[in-house]
């Protein structure tokens, strides 16, 4: 009876010994296996250092080659140079001769086909302009021939800004943006309202999702359309009303430099005229004279682009009316503002036949001039004063 209950205490024993035993030879096994893994590991690591060691001195002692091939270059540079030089010359005088061989034995041929291109060139300037007229509406037909007065409104803000009604809505809102850099609008029932002491306080303030920057902003049929601060070309159109943007486009070629001289802090002007949106700004590219473009004012797309020969260089402001623009200058210290510079989109202006329009003597220059076309009036601000010009104008001839 003895023996049998130590053989049932003996099996449990037994048991529990041989599973101890199984699990100790399996933690050896994954050991070994970590080992080895580690170790393989460990030398794929070493041999990539030393390949990186190679490729570095591989690389100085490519580096060490080349160097010294350019030095010997260097030793050639000049007489190369007379060479090619030399080269060129003869290349040229044989041109010449080809060109002078072929204009004698088919001159007739080029004569026509120059003519026919000619043609074809004033043929596509004529549809261009065609265009252009239909695009424009070429019932505008007055021009400015002088400034009859000027009232200063108001005397409020920075010494840049901008004020402005809207001639797309029948209302008599003013709106002013103070600064050349911030995202506040203020929004008068009227004039009287804005021109009374505490005007601020009786204002709707209307904050933008993002700044402006410059003062060459607009406001037409209820939408802002202003230059975002901090982009280069990005012009934003902006929903007064909901307070939230409504569209937003690159404008090409624009925001490199500024536009006007003595305004560097206006990269693109937008304004408005009897036809709707422009942009003016101005690019390296053209020798700093100013660009104009049409902007369909709600697509958002480039109608046309004209470089204009009047130069951005002593320029403060500029404004569009009746597809024209007028570029107005001043100097570095301030003085009396002029227009001396005229471009018709249309050619319908003569310009040469235009006299310098001075502008009435004010506090020294303006930071943004803007035409009103349904009042045929400018809205200028002149170092912290908000004016109003009224103008003179006659037919075009």
């Amino acid at each position: 009876m003895v023996v049998l209950q130590l053989r049932f205490l003996l099996v449990p024993f037994l048991t529990s010994i041989m599973g101890a035993a199984q699990y100790m030879m399996q933690d050896a096994a994954l050991m070994n296996y970590i080992d080895r893994r580690f170790l393989s590991l460990e030398k794929r690591l070493e041999k990539c250092n030393q390949d990186i060691l190679d490729y570095v001195e591989e690389f100085r002692d490519f580096s060490k080659m080349v160097l010294s091939r350019l030095a010997g270059l260097n030793n050639y540079k000049a007489e190369v140079k007379s060479e090619v030089e030399n080269l060129l010359t003869r290349i040229e005088r044989a041109q010449r001769d080809i060109d002078y061989l072929g204009s004698v034995t088919d001159s007739n041929t080029c004569i026509e086909v120059h003519e026919d291109l000619v043609k074809q060139q004033l043929f596509e300037e004529a549809e261009v302009k065609k265009k252009l007229k239909l695009m424009l509406n070429a019932s505008c037909d007055h021009m400015l021939a002088g400034i009859k007065s000027l009232k200063i409104v108001k005397k409020t803000g920075d010494k840049h800004g901008s004020w402005m009604k809207d001639p797309g809505k029948k209302h008599t809102k003013i709106y002013l943006l103070n600064g050349s850099v911030n995202n506040v609008i203020l929004e008068f029932a009227n004039i009287m309202t804005f021109m009374e002491s505490n005007h601020t306080l009786k204002a709707r303030r209307v904050t933008l999702p993002f700044p402006w920057e410059g003062t060459g902003h607009i406001i037409y049929q209820g939408f802002l359309f202003y230059h975002r601060y901090g982009s280069l070309n990005e012009i934003i159109k902006f929903n007064i009303q909901k307070r939230s943007i409504t569209d937003q486009m690159l404008l090409p070629g624009a925001g490199r430099i500024p536009a006007y001289q003595l305004s560097p802090s206006t990269k693109i002007d937008l304004a408005i005229d009897e036809h709707g949106l422009w942009a003016i700004h101005a690019e390296p590219e053209t020798g700093g004279n100013i660009v104009i473009t049409k902007i369909n004012h709600v697509t958002m797309a480039v109608e046309h682009t004209w470089d204009t020969s009047c130069n951005s260089k002593g320029a403060e402001a500029a404004f569009m009316a009746c597809n024209t623009l007028y570029v107005v200058y001043n100097f570095p210290s301030g003085g009396t503002s002029r227009m001396q510079c005229v471009y018709d989109v249309l050619d319908a202006v003569n310009t040469y036949e235009i006299p310098v329009l001075h502008f009435p003597k004010h506090q020294g220059s303006h930071s943004t001039i803007h035409y009103n076309p349904k009042e045929k009036q400018l809205f200028a601000w002149g170092d912290g004063s908000q004016i109003i010009y009224k103008l003179h104008t006659k037919q075009k001839v």
